[in-house]
Order: C-alpha cells, then sequence, then structure tokens
C-alpha cells in the first residue's frame, strides 16, 4: 500500500478542480493506494508538511460532481519558484522528508508552465537520492501556452467566456446611431491564444471582432490607428480584441514582477481608449475582462471539463505503470469529428518553454485571424455542464478556510 499526494498551482482556472477530481476519483479504483493527500498552497503544502487527507474533504459523488463545476483552486495555489537542489537542498530535504513521512510514492502537480519546472526539478532530485517517488504533471492555464500538449485544461472555458462575452458586448454597441469603438483587454503575456480565441464569432457570421491584436505580431500604434479608421468607415460600432501583453510604451503598465520574473500585465485597454480618444475623437471605451476569463464556471465548455478529468485520471494511471518526469499531454486526432488522445511527455521538455500562436493563424495585416483557425478553437469550447445551483445562483464546493490557514 502507498499513499498519493497532490496539489495545485499558478493562476486559478475553470478546470482545474475537474483534474483534482480526476486524480482522485482515479485512485479510489485502486486498491494500491490508500489515503489521498491534498497540499495545501502547492508545493509549499509539501515543503511544510502542510496536508490534508482529501477523503476526509469529499466524501461522496455529489461531492466531487459539485468541485467539478467549482472555478479556481480548491486546495488553494502558490507562486511559488522551486531553486535549483544545489542551492537550496534544504528546500528539498523537507520536500523528500514530508514525503517519506507520508509514505508518498507519487506526487501529482496540476499547473501551468512554472509548475512543470517543479516536476522536472522534483523528479531529477529524486533520481539523484535515489527517493522511490513518481512525480507527474497534470497541465492547466488558460493562456494555452505549454508545449506540445495540443491544448491545455482551462483553455477551453476561458475561450468560451470571451467569446460569449464578446458576442454580448458586440449587441449592446450597435444599439446606438452614433460612431463608436470598444476595445475588449484579454488575458495572454506572450501568447495570444486566448485573445485570438475571441474570432470564433466569425464562425456565426458575426464581423466582430473587427480587429484582433497579439503579442506574436510587433504592435504599431501608428498602424492600429490606421487600422481602427479603415474599420470605422465600414461598421458603425468597431468592437477590438487586445492581448494585454502586446507591446506598449514604458508607464502603461507597472513593470512588477512576480516570483517568477513575469510583469504584472494590464492597462493596455486603458491606454489605446485614451489614444482613440484623443486621435480620433470619437464615443470609446476599453473593457478588461480581468479575472473572470479564468473563474467563469457558469459558462464552461463541457469538452474542457471532462478533458480536465480525464487527464487528471490518466496522470495516476502513468504513474502506477512505473513513470516519472512526465506531463500528461493531449494530441489531436482530428478536427472533425474532434478526436484527441492523452499521452505523456517528459517535463523537460516543457518546462520553461512556451507554445506561442501559430503564425499562419494570424492574418497578412497582422490585426486578425484567419478563419480555418477556428477549426482548432471550436471544437474545445463545446457542451455546457449541468450546473448545480442553490437560490438560483451556481453552488460552489469548498474546503473551510480553517483546513488552508
Amino acid at each position: 500500500m502507498t499513499n498519493i499526494a497532490v496539489a495545485q498551482s499558478g493562476g486559478p482556472t475553470c478546470a482545474i478542480n475537474a483534474s483534482l477530481v480526476g486524480v482522485f476519483r482515479e485512485a479510489l479504483k485502486v486498491s494500491e493506494i490508500d489515503a489521498v493527500f491534498g497540499s495545501i498552497n502547492g508545493i509549499e503544502g509539501i515543503i511544510d508538511n502542510h496536508l490534508v487527507d482529501i477523503k476526509t474533504i469529499i466524501t461522496s459523488n455529489e461531492d466531487m460532481e459539485l468541485l467539478r463545476q467549482t472555478p479556481s483552486t480548491v486546495l488553494g495555489s502558490c507562486r511559488y519558484k522551486l531553486p535549483d537542489w544545489n542551492d537550496q537542498p534544504e528546500i528539498y530535504e523537507k520536500i523528500a522528508n514530508t514525503l517519506k513521512q507520508r509514505n508518498i510514492g507519487a506526487f501529482f502537480y496540476i499547473g501551468g508552465n512554472d509548475s512543470m519546472d517543479t516536476v522536472n526539478k522534483l523528479s531529477e532530485y529524486f533520481a539523484e537520492i535515489g527517493l522511490d517517488v513518481k512525480v507527474i504533471g497534470i497541465p492547466k492555464t488558460i493562456d494555452n501556452d505549454l508545449c506540445i500538449t495540443d491544448h491545455t485544461p482551462g483553455f477551453g472555458s476561458a475561450a468560451k467566456y470571451v467569446a460569449t462575452t464578446m458576442h454580448e458586448i458586440t449587441r449592446d454597441s450597435i444599439v446606438y446611431s452614433i460612431p463608436s469603438v470598444t476595445v475588449v483587454e484579454i488575458m495572454g503575456r506572450h501568447a495570444g491564444w486566448l485573445t485570438a480565441s475571441s474570432a470564433v464569432l466569425h464562425a456565426m457570421g458575426e464581423t466582430a471582432p473587427h480587429l484582433i491584436y497579439v503579442p506574436e505580431v510587433s504592435f504599431s500604434l501608428e498602424g492600429f490607428l490606421t487600422d481602427v479608421r479603415q474599420q470605422m468607415s465600414k461598421h458603425k460600432a468597431v468592437i477590438v480584441a487586445v492581448s494585454e501583453g502586446i507591446e506598449v510604451p514604458d508607464g502603461v503598465q507597472s513593470g512588477e514582477v512576480d516570483n517568477f520574473g513575469h510583469k504584472y500585465l494590464s492597462g493596455i485597454g486603458k491606454y489605446l481608449e485614451d489614444v482613440i480618444r484623443k486621435e480620433i475623437g470619437c464615443k470609446v471605451r476599453s473593457i478588461e475582462l480581468n479575472v473572470m476569463q479564468r473563474c467563469s464556471s457558469h459558462l464552461a465548455s463541457k469538452t474542457d471539463i471532462d478533458e480536465a478529468e480525464a487527464i487528471g485520471a490518466a496522470g495516476v494511471r502513468c504513474a502506477l505503470s512505473g513513470k516519472t518526469g512526465k506531463v500528461m499531454v493531449f494530441r489531436r486526432v482530428e478536427d472533425v469529428p474532434y478526436t484527441v488522445v492523452i499521452d505523456s511527455a517528459n517535463a523537460s521538455q516543457i518546462a520553461n518553454n512556451e507554445k506561442f500562436l501559430p503564425k499562419k493563424f494570424i492574418n497578412s495585416s497582422g490585426n486578425n485571424i484567419r478563419d480555418f483557425a477556428l477549426d482548432y478553437f471550436l471544437p474545445l469550447i463545446q457542451g455546457d455542464i449541468n450546473l448545480i445551483t442553490e437560490k438560483g445562483i451556481p453552488k460552489h464546493f469548498a474546503i473551510h478556510e480553517s483546513v488552508l490557514k
């Protein structure tokens, strides 16, 4: 008999708890697995030996179904950058001691790019000291920027929210007779996948968003204003989708960074609003979708939630097969009918790398997305989950805050 541990890290999504359910539900099927521990606040919980027995928290199928529809990370998260073990061996000794004390034979880390760096470092360290603990990464990120995998859990639901909200903004913006421009700021630090996904409205016959700007294309303010004026000559209400990470003058964003050196990005929408007001003089507003993109589970994609659970379960099977230092990935077989298989890849190939929006997806002017790219996005946003509600709003699963302290 052995125990396993699972943790969640990085930015929350609508699907990360579904992956936790996948790990937990699969573990319940395996007689060799006894306790399933949840690490509070990611790898920090392993370092501090702050673990909870998930079987005492998730006690029924109803709990699992509720957790599947709950956004964010029920176990808490962290932005902790694990140092190299040669630099701070005492951190790794604490991790090893926790795992030994709890008789943990496998550790599952649900997270994004930086979390896969932790998976890679831990698997290498355990091999170095001869500790038989399997380490498996379960992907998640709304940015969709993990290498090798076709897409990441969390992205489909975020894309569905972005497209739905853009659709509603479009309806709202066309009611007045005066010309207007609406700039919608969408998450995406270096990769424009989420902003590009707003183009799925074109598959419904919508002309909006009329302009789409992603970080993969060099941004010119002069070219932007020309683009806006051209679209205003065609449309009364112009809708612009812009990634938060496009190049802008110094001072537009705060310049502050997190533990991984990532800049805190916000403000490009407001900046472009002010520029349009000054240079064009029309009615203009900016909308920053902000954290709603990653926490709006009422618009979750069923495909996304189902796949998130499935890839979590596959991670357990991967560890039980004797593999370690792996990240679970999706490999797309067909767009139509949409077909994927779940596989694994070496964490060393994924950690500290980014997958960018293909240049072939972007039009020659660098200000919109080509129609054929919609075949990639559309399957990921399909289906609605059957929400459990209470007093008219979606019900969420939560661990009492005293457990998280």
